[in-house]
């Protein structure tokens, strides 16, 4: 574990102050909060403890979920992206490129991934949501990473058979998918991350030496 897990109590509390954030629709309010939590016991118990839970729990099936599950997001978005970053200073990626697979919208995992890597001092190359296959392929050979993480929300984006052949495609590469999206068993090489702290364990375990490729932090993107 990189961190110890929050105590029952905790864990009541955070969701108690990061709900009535959202249901006020006080994004930064959010922000603020994550902020603070992450500070207190690290990025893996926050995400796994208080913000897949919290998001979990809205439907999205009435307007007012909908509103309030935009304002959580946008509020974890941002305190996620803002952690331990520093305009101007440059991280080693460490051979990690994390990616959105072909046309999923959802990046907060990818976030999430980043921020707990920051918090080890490791950068990464993030391209975001929905790439493409062939412009993953392509980043690959461009940005020559050691590891890939692709993350997948929903069973309609975690193609597990893609992932598969794309593994098989870079045999040099340590190719995974994380999220909920991958349901269907990954063949190798291919290998599935079931927590954020498998994430960051298989990230950080890119066999050491020079790296060319960095990172520099300037406006953080909106998705």
């Amino acid at each position: 574990m990189l961190t110890d897990p929050m105590p029952a109590e905790a864990v009541e509390i955070a969701h108690k102050q990061v709900s009535l954030a959202a249901e006020d629709l006080d994004a930064n309010g959010v922000a603020t909060l994550v902020l603070d939590l992450v500070e207190a016991w690290g990025v893996p118990a926050l995400w796994e403890q208080v913000c897949r839970p919290l998001l979990a729990r809205l439907s999205g099936r009435t307007a007012a979920e909908i509103v309030i599950e935009h304002s959580l997001f946008e509020g974890v978005r941002v305190g996620l992206d803002a952690y331990r970053r520093e305009p101007g200073r440059s991280l080693p990626t460490g051979g990690v490129l994390l990616a959105g697979a072909e046309k999923e919208a959802h990046s907060l995992g990818l976030l999430a991934l980043a921020a707990a890597l920051r918090e080890q001092g490791r950068g990464c190359l993030n391209l975001g949501p929905a790439l493409p296959w062939s412009a993953l392929t392509g980043a690959v050979h461009r940005a020559c990473p050691r590891t890939v993480v692709l993350w997948s929300q929903t069973p309609l984006t975690g193609r597990a058979y893609r992932l598969v052949r794309f593994a098989r495609d870079f045999p040099l590469l340590r190719v995974y998918g994380a999220g909920p999206g991958w349901i269907e068993p990954l063949g190798g090489p291919a290998v599935r991350l079931g927590t954020l702290t498998e994430a960051v364990d298989a990230c950080l375990a890119v066999t050491s030496g020079r790296d060319a490729h960095h990172i520099r932090y300037g406006s953080v993107p909106y998705r």
